[in-house]
């Protein structure tokens, strides 16, 4: 029988299952401009509404996929493996992880995206280094991780474009927040970079995608199950993002938090959840047989500056100055930095991720359309974490911006992204649950 696109949206309208043929052939068809953006949409909205098997979001996975160039390693003297998070504040984690996991003899190839709202991206931040180049081509990316281990480089043209397209129509249609489209549109990406392991960190809260345990939990679930469909070793954190990651957000403050890191130091929550994703990925690819003799081995290559010489190499094949890892003024400055005064003394009882994040829009260090140029200066550094103490006047955080006015027009925000209380507080849950695969 013919293929006939408004066939298929119908039947997905309907509620039925469609088949891997017709799947394969929409995605084709949309890939090659055959389908136009508006059955596109539409068959978007059905899916939307009456979701997709497991297997039906494999397929779609696999399409997507398989609609553009293919990154392999086969017959490589490492094993791949990557990391992905679902995205938040201070999430910096993959400029420690893939150089970490490097230097205990995993490949990572790793592409990553851009922040878009409050959310940051993993390229503005490398970007933030003067020189580095996050466009290389799928060949260069495969020299560079040949060479040193790893590269973290953005999605090319050629790499799951059918997901770029779609993607577009998703958010413009009022269709993003679907657990299959979500689930085909990172895995799709995720797979076609060739790593035969992956780690998901899920992250949970007001300034996550995310926003409830449950729904953390099923896109988790939905992840996992598809990844070990098409071949890949899976594992998963679901974490918290009620609060940031970190005492930094912004773009250049990161990438000094992220070298602290390297350097053996760096907070303790950020350490704690590098190694954690960082170690079942080394389980996962059989570099250690236990998470416990992982962590304790990954540990010493924080300390002993092994992690840092990778990303020094990292920073250095794709065109950064690395001067930026001795000395972060060769990194950009902001033009005015601003402390935020305790109103009183007590304990942080709660640090607002959400409220941090707009702040940290504001300044000038995210996008509030994906043509927005970004300050790479621009943001939150030495902010303070629940559980600490401060007394009236100390600095709970300070704003970095390109001059005093726009920093002083956001103090108010700033104060009321702290809550301080004068009752005992508990320790914060960052990882909320283990999904294995």
């Amino acid at each position: 029988m013919n293929f006939v696109p408004q066939w298929v949206i119908e039947k997905k309208r309907d509620g039925g299952a469609l088949d891997e043929a017709e799947v394969r052939a929409f995605i084709g068809g949309f890939t090659s401009g055959a389908i136009p953006d508006y059955q596109m949409s539409a068959l978007a909205m059905a899916v939307y509404f009456r979701g997709m098997t497991q297997q039906e979001t494999a397929v779609l996975t696999d399409a997507m996929m398989r609609s553009g160039d293919l990154v392999t390693f086969d017959a490589w003297p490492r094993p791949t493996a990557d990391k992905h998070s679902t995205g938040g504040i201070g999430d910096k984690l993959s400029l420690m992880i893939a150089p970490l996991a490097a230097s205990a003899g995993l490949a990572v190839p790793m592409i990553s995206g851009r922040g878009l709202g409050i959310t940051g991206g993993t390229l503005d931040k490398l970007e933030a280094i003067p020189g580095y180049d996050t466009r290389l081509s799928v060949e260069a990316f495969k020299r560079v991780i040949a060479e040193v281990g790893c590269s973290i480089i953005g999605q090319t043209d050629r790499l799951a474009p059918a997901d770029k397209k779609l993607y577009a129509l998703r958010d413009v249609t009022g269709t993003v927040p679907s657990i299959p489209l979500i689930t085909a549109s990172i895995m799709s990406k995720k797979l076609a970079e060739g790593a035969e392991t992956l780690v998901l960190d899920v992250k949970c809260g007001p300034a996550a995608f995310m926003r409830t345990l449950d729904d953390a939990r099923a896109l988790a679930q939905s992840l996992i199950r598809v990844g070990q469909a098409l071949g890949r070793k899976m594992g998963a954190l679901i974490t918290d993002m009620d609060q940031p990651l970190g005492r930094t957000a912004g773009n250049a403050v990161e990438v000094i938090e992220a070298i602290e890191t390297l350097k053996g130091g760096g907070p303790a929550d950020t350490r704690s959840l590098t190694l954690e994703l960082t170690a079942r990925m080394t389980v996962l690819s059989g570099v250690y047989a236990d998470l416990e003799t992982a962590r304790r081995e990954l540990s010493r290559r924080l300390d002993d500056g092994r992690a840092l010489e990778v990303f020094r190499r990292m920073v250095a094949a794709q065109g950064g100055d690395v001067r930026v890892i001795d000395d972060a003024r060769a990194l950009p400055q902001p033009g005015a930095a601003f402390e935020i005064p305790a109103p009183r003394s007590g304990t942080v009882a709660f640090v607002d991720a959400r409220q941090i994040g707009r702040i940290v829009l504001q300044l000038g260090g995210g996008r509030k359309a994906t043509s927005d140029v970004i300050d790479p200066a621009a943001g939150v550094d030495r902010l303070v974490q629940a559980g600490e103490a401060v007394e009236k006047g100390q600095p709970l955080l300070r704003l970095l911006a390109k001059d005093a006015a726009l920093a002083e027009s956001l103090a108010a925000a700033a104060v009321t992204a702290v809550s301080i209380t004068s009752e005992p507080v508990q320790p914060r849950r960052l990882i909320l649950e283990r999904v294995e695969g």
